[in-house]
């Protein structure tokens, strides 16, 4: 007779890492991702007191992880991150005690639309609401997450202003409202008539979901012959890169896109024109005194 399937047992957190993480408030996705990690980590180690483990076992641990698994190397460092919120945010050991060798991140340059591609894409939404979404995106610099968790008491029209609350890093922030927009955004609310959320899905007073939002993109880029991969954080790139074209001072551009360090907004100037525009090529300089 064969044996009985042996029933998986849950493996249970630590006392105190729930507890921890929400009373400091990380976002619902943030203590998804660190209790699922954490939990690979005490499996890993079941048989030992997690009180005792250092970083050479650690750091053996990763390893197993990138041979085996081929985790990327975002991966290893969210892991890292959930096992050091255990040992130093709960336990309270010094962070100097703790050092994990991170994954260096690959330094890649985020895709830029033109002015003109950006308007070809809006132009292309035939349906008002997508068009409001796309433009708000783009014109305030909004992450997909911001934009659907924005209320309509969020929107200062007056003031020609947007509250983002609670947005990464759980900070509140503010950020353009195009006096264009407004006039858009008015004849949205008098058609569609959403009740709490700026976009709400088909149910009234539920949020507009992210994969519609991609959708709309998706499908707006379709229309518009637009070959460059594009996501919605595209409409965020292009928005900074823009404004760091007409001579927006980066610290301003920092602010409004919520990054905590300056070197983060920085890397808008790799993309921008407004320096590299202003170098002549040396093959039009050959050629232009030629008959």
């Amino acid at each position: 007779m064969a044996d009985k399937k042996k029933e998986k047992v849950e493996t249970v957190l630590p006392k105190g890492y729930m507890e921890k993480l929400e009373q400091k408030r990380y976002s619902s996705q943030t203590i998804k991702i660190y209790t699922s990690y954490f939990k690979d980590f005490q499996n890993h180690f079941d048989s030992k007191d997690l009180k005792q483990i250092n970083p050479e076992m650690i750091n053996e641990y990763l390893l197993k992880l990138i041979k085996e698994k081929n985790i990327s190397g975002s991966q290893q460092n969210q892991r890292i991150n959930a096992i050091k919120f255990y040992y130093e945010k709960v336990l309270g050991n010094d962070r100097e005690y703790y050092k994990i060798d991170r994954a260096n991140k690959p330094k890649k340059l985020p895709t830029v639309l033109s002015k003109l591609e950006v308007k070809t894409i809006i132009n292309c939404c035939t349906n008002k609401k997508h068009k409001c979404i796309l433009s708000l995106i783009y014109s305030a610099g909004l992450r997909r997450s911001e934009l659907i968790n924005l209320k309509l008491t969020d929107i200062d029209s007056t003031r020609g202003l947007i509250i983002i609350k609670s947005a990464k890093g759980n900070k509140d922030r503010v950020s353009l409202l195009s006096p264009r927009l407004i006039n858009e955004l008015r004849e949205y609310y008098k058609q569609y008539k959403p009740k709490v959320y700026l976009f709400e899905g088909q149910d009234i007073g539920t949020k507009y979901s992210t994969t519609s939002v991609a959708n709309v993109l998706k499908q707006a880029c379709s229309k518009a012959k637009i070959k460059k991969r594009v996501s919605p954080h595209t409409l965020r790139h292009s928005f900074a890169t823009h404004l760091l074209e007409q001579g927006t001072d980066l610290r301003y551009i920092q602010n409004l896109l919520g990054h905590s360090s300056s070197k983060t907004t920085e890397i808008y100037t790799h993309v921008s024109t407004q320096n590299i525009g202003k170098i002549k090529n040396p093959l039009d300089d050959m050629f232009s005194d030629s008959s």
